[in-house]
């Protein structure tokens, strides 16, 4: 399936100041991640299964397969084929060209992933990935930030098919990234507000704690920086919930989607260096595109994706 002019870019109105973004429609809600080829198309997953590629110019957009699932974290594997990494379907390897799938991984230790979200591949196939929740599926991820079930995982696996569960306990395990050489991994806690690095010679610290706000997708970008979503600002109410005693916090996740705590609107990302300084740390204008849950920096043009719009977009670094 191909869209073409019916689907023009459209760039937002400046009226905050902040510096505005390109936003490029797809036929599908909730475009989570976005990954860039070397030609400059991008591919991102919507909640309706499929999997688009688009343009580099924004003109023609293709649906590349449908998982049947909810197809999150999207990265490039060795041989060349696209690895989703599906909500519902676990882990997925697609040929871009004929849309075949093969299943990679969709159990661990014989108990069947919950929350399959996002990863990083290394070049010799090794693939990271998280499992977010062992407790809650993607559709009740407000259920596990706000119990904090604290059931995250980061996931290995081996190019001979083996499948080892790297850390435990990681509090809402998100966003996946490998450092340029090879020697870290970065798994960004959406609960925690940090990303934790796993030193793949042994040993665990963190790259960042205390972000501004709560996590999700991350990426090491042509500028071998770490680039973080900020999906929404820290908000008062859910911290204070976390903390409360377990029956409130479940009882605050069933109440009416109107009173239920909600992502405050806001445009935000920001890269970070092997020692964890802020590089770069943008705000931008939030009045055409927000829920900030992917983000690739690609030669100095810095693609987002969202769990709410049904479209992806950029901006430019301008320093």
């Amino acid at each position: 399936m191909t869209v073409s002019s019916l689907r023009r870019v459209q760039t937002t109105t400046q009226q905050s100041g902040l510096q505005p973004v390109t936003v490029v429609p797809v036929p599908g809600n909730g475009a989570e991640d976005v990954l860039v080829a070397e030609d400059g198309t991008v591919y991102t997953g919507t909640d309706d299964g499929s999997v688009f590629a688009v343009s580099a110019d924004g003109d023609t957009v293709r649906r590349v397969v449908r998982t049947g699932g909810r197809p999150l974290g999207l990265e490039w594997l060795p041989d060349g084929r696209l690895l989703v990494c599906d909500a519902h379907a676990g882990l997925l390897a697609v040929d871009v060209a004929s849309g075949t799938v093969e299943t990679l991984v969709t159990e661990v230790d014989g108990e069947r992933m919950v929350f399959c979200n996002n990863a990083a591949v290394h070049d010799d196939g090794t693939i990271w990935f998280t499992d977010s929740s062992r407790v809650h599926p993607i559709e009740r991820w407000k259920a596990d930030m706000v119990e904090d079930t604290r059931t995250g995982r980061l996931l290995r696996r081996d190019p001979d098919g083996r499948v080892e569960v790297v850390l435990d306990g990681l509090r809402f395990a998100n966003g996946v990234a490998l450092a340029p050489d090879r020697s870290c991994v970065y798994v960004a806690e959406t609960t925690g507000r940090t990303v934790v690095r796993h030193r793949v010679g042994g040993g665990r610290d963190h790259l960042v704690v205390d972000l501004p706000g709560y996590p999700d997708n991350i990426a090491t970008g042509t500028d071998g920086l770490v680039w973080v979503t900020i999906a929404s600002p820290t908000d008062p109410v859910v911290e204070r919930l976390i903390t409360s005693p377990l029956r409130l916090r479940q009882l605050a996740w069933r109440l009416p989607e109107a009173l239920q705590p909600a992502p405050k609107r806001n445009t935000r990302v920001m890269a970070f260096d092997a020692d964890g300084r802020v590089v770069h740390d943008r705000p931008l204008d939030a009045a055409a595109y927000h829920v900030v849950t992917g983000v690739r920096e690609h030669h100095g043009r810095v693609w987002l994706g969202s769990l709410v719009e049904p479209a992806v977009a950029w901006f430019d670094l301008i320093d």
